[in-house]
């Protein structure tokens, strides 16, 4: 199945430390996430890569046996095919 880029935004409580290790986990052992970001001020967990939101949300409520709430799911721009992002410099003659 071909998967769209995402960044999703989740909500999770994050009380402690063990907590922080157990989500950090499950999410390193997710191979269809490219990063991760968890903000433990704020209990937010942001991960983006190429899967389906809910299926995601699922595993990480499977594997923590924490409450997830998802609050923010946006699709990534696609990468045009002239831009590569190499040489040039921006210099129009």
């Amino acid at each position: 199945m071909d998967y769209r880029l995402y960044y999703m935004t989740l909500r999770m409580n994050i009380d402690c430390n063990g907590c922080y290790h157990k989500i950090r986990r499950a999410l390193l052992q997710m191979h269809e996430l490219e990063s991760h970001l968890i903000d433990r001020k704020h209990g937010r967990v942001s991960v983006f890569g190429a899967f389906s939101p809910q299926d995601v949300a699922i595993k990480i409520r499977k594997r923590t046996n924490r409450r997830v709430e998802i609050l923010e799911v946006r699709e990534a721009a696609p990468q045009l095919a002239g831009d590569e992002g190499g040489g040039g410099g921006g210099h129009v003659a």
